[in-house]
């Protein structure tokens, strides 16, 4: 028979075989259709995404390709499948990213039948509800990303079954409640992104657990009680980004001290108070802001390290002098005013420093009682010192006092509280390059600024500043 057919197919044309041959023709296309029947979705992930669509609204019609063919042969929007089938028989769903697509409604509890994937995002929609627990069950789960929604309610417990876990991303939401003490379990986190929540109560001491740990971000939340000394614990942290809380009552721990890998520390208005540690022995530590609390005392005088770009104290009720050893190469900005210094104000702060085209370093002193200078009052073109609000503002005999200590229509002499500039800054104010924004710890009204990128970008980021255009 297969002689015949390979013949008949040599002429150019197939004619139709006996019934014997027909037969086995049949035999054959079911085969065919065996396979091509296997070369498809997992069916129950298949009904997972129609029923995470269901709870979806969708007024731009991004998922339109949804409503038919299979997710993975037909591409539907958003979703990723691994590129060969599993032991199974069937392709399985290895992303799933939503992001910015306008979507509105809830998250679906069917999201936890998706037992094989790598990345969830949702960020940047209009997400409403809560976070389902059954995304715990999605134990594969290296990315879970839903940022910039409406989502409310508390964080399962159930999220820290996911051991596989780099980066938990929910900042920019209406989440509430404790933070988990069962995150201490994801054993292989990151990135821990829930910053501009509602969240409260005590940050867990378990977090010192996590051995992977790099970036810790739950500012402007609702936190409260003390600051776990165990964090120094976590050698490979090299973002605590803890601002707008409320630690009443509470200081800094000295472990803190002790950090071995931290870039950037940031306790900016979290009522803390007592004396501010020294930070000296944190090698790489290159941006400090405790401004806003109620710290007293005198500032550490030994020095930080030489990556610093930016310190800022005020806004506290430090006494005492200026350091000398605040001469650090890459210096952007030093903030202390409103604070009770006193002293001499040392010129070692700006001379000797190699300034590049663009580098420019701002230093802001108002309003303590700092008398006269260590030094030649002539700091370079590249920096801009603010010296009002100070006796030495009314000492005549130093030359030029006067450019230092005036209005000059760019700041104000008493900083005031944190606001919110894009309600009222124009976008066009910030195109110093495509990567600048305004900073809103910043006392001038739509000061441009360029986030410090520390691997991802931070919602919250920390600072290196220029002047407005």
């Amino acid at each position: 028979m297969w002689m015949q057919l390979q013949s008949q197919y040599s002429h150019g044309y197939i004619v139709m075989p006996t019934l014997r041959s027909h037969g086995y023709a049949l035999a054959v296309s079911s085969c065919f259709i065996i396979l091509i029947a296997a070369s498809q979705t997992d069916p129950s992930e298949v009904n997972a995404l129609i029923d995470i669509k269901k709870s979806l609204i969708d007024p731009m019609d991004n998922l339109r390709n949804w409503n038919g063919g299979d997710p993975c042969i037909a591409n539907w929007t958003g979703v990723q499948c691994y590129n060969k089938e599993k032991a199974d028989g069937y392709f399985h769903v290895q992303d799933l990213d939503l992001m910015t697509m306008n979507l509105l409604g809830s998250l679906a509890p069917q999201l936890g039948l998706l037992s094989h994937l790598k990345i969830l995002s949702f960020t940047w929609n209009n997400l409403t509800g809560t976070i389902p627990k059954e995304i715990g069950n999605i134990t594969s789960l290296d990315l879970l990303l839903l940022s910039g929604n409406k989502l409310s309610g508390s964080l399962p417990d159930e999220l820290g079954n996911l051991r596989n876990l780099s980066r938990l991303q929910v900042d920019e939401n209406r989440l509430s409640g404790p933070i988990p003490e069962s995150f201490a379990n994801m054993v292989k986190v990151e990135h821990l992104h829930m910053n501009n929540n509602t969240f409260n109560g005590q940050l867990p001491t378990k977090l010192s657990k996590l051995p992977k740990l790099q970036h810790l971000l739950v500012d402007n939340n609702n936190l409260s009680g003390y600051l776990p000394s165990e964090f120094s614990m976590l050698q490979w942290l090299r973002i605590l980004q803890l601002d707008n809380n409320n630690f009443s009552g509470n200081g800094i721990p000295s472990t803190y001290a002790n950090f071995s890998s931290l870039v950037k520390l940031s306790l900016r208005n979290c009522s803390l108070q007592g004396a501010i540690p020294d930070f000296s022995s944190i090698t790489n530590l290159s941006y400090l802001d405790l401004s806003w609390n109620q710290f007293t005392g005198h500032i550490p005088s030994n020095k930080l390290g030489d990556n610093m770009t930016t310190i800022d104290l005020s806004n506290n009720h430090l006494n005492g002098s200026i350091p000398l050893s605040f001469v650090y190469p890459h210096l952007q900005k030093l903030s202390l005013e409103n604070n009770l210094l006193s002293g001499s104000i040392p010129a070692s702060i700006w001379q000797n420093m190699a300034f590049n085209t663009k580098d420019k370093l701002t230093i802001y002193l108002q309003n303590n009682s700092l008398l006269d200078v260590l030094g030649n009052l002539n700091p370079p073109a590249n920096v801009t010192l603010r010296l009002s609000g100070n006796p030495i503002c009314k000492n005549s005999n130093i030359k030029s006092i006067g450019q230092y200590c005036g209005h000059d229509g760019h700041v104000d002499e008493v900083a005031q509280a944190p606001t919110n500039p894009s309600n009222f800054c124009s976008v066009q104010d910030c195109q110093a390059d495509n990567f600048s924004e305004y900073d809103p710890s910043f006392p001038v009204l739509c000061f441009c600024a360029v986030p410090l990128r520390i691997g991802y970008r931070l919602k919250s980021p920390s600072f290196s500043t220029f002047l407005p255009i």
